[in-house]
């Protein structure tokens, strides 16, 4: 399956600041996780009021992040929610034409890099206490490279699909009953040009 058919790409200022809100972000990569899951049980992960949570899904379901889900209890009084798509794609050519888009994206890609960071440091600070199986596993890395625009878009596309095809692995071992020794994986890449 191509991004396009997996991932809805956010054009547009409103899809875009609605996901970047701290809390919204954090509960959109939470059901990304989970697949559905009710407001209450969202609220007790963030540590936040059901209502405030309530009132931040349906923002996100406004812009189409996320939808309704097929109820999961017998009393139907919870709703439940569950993403709208496989992922979301932003792409910095959506949102150059104008410097209040270009403002809002810059806004938005640093809060999405600082909550990544903060997943990272979590990980640090809690290393310890992971076997060693997985702190072995593990990988922080840097590479320093010299490449063209069209040669960094190509790389870019090849671990996409790397990672997309582990993805689509790993659900599809949770599905068949493989869960022995699985955890959840963050996987974070940054591709960009800079100067000495």
């Amino acid at each position: 399956m191509s991004e396009t058919e997996r991932d809805r790409r956010i054009k547009d200022v409103g899809t875009l600041k609605a996901l970047a809100h701290p809390l919204r972000a954090q509960l959109y990569r939470l059901l990304t996780i989970a697949r559905t899951a009710t407001a209450s049980q969202l609220a007790e992960q963030v540590d936040e009021a059901v209502s405030l949570v309530s009132y931040h899904l349906r923002k996100l379901a406004e812009h189409g992040l996320i939808e309704e889900a097929e109820a999961r209890s017998e009393d139907g009084r919870e709703r439940w929610w569950q993403p709208a798509s496989e992922g979301v794609s932003i792409r910095d050519e959506d949102f150059r034409d104008a410097p209040e888009k270009a403002a809002a994206h810059t806004a938005a890609s640093r809060l999405f890099f600082e909550q990544r960071a903060d997943m990272f440091r979590r990980y640090l600070d809690e290393r310890a206490h992971w076997s060693d199986a997985w702190t072995t596993a593990s990988e922080s890395a840097e590479w320093l490279l010299r490449l063209t625009p069209d040669e960094l878009a190509a790389l870019s596309r090849e671990m996409y699909d790397v990672v997309r095809r582990y993805e689509e692995r790993g659900r599809a071992a949770v599905a068949a009953g493989d869960t022995e020794g699985r955890e959840h994986v963050a996987v974070h890449t940054y591709g960009f040009p800079f100067r000495v």
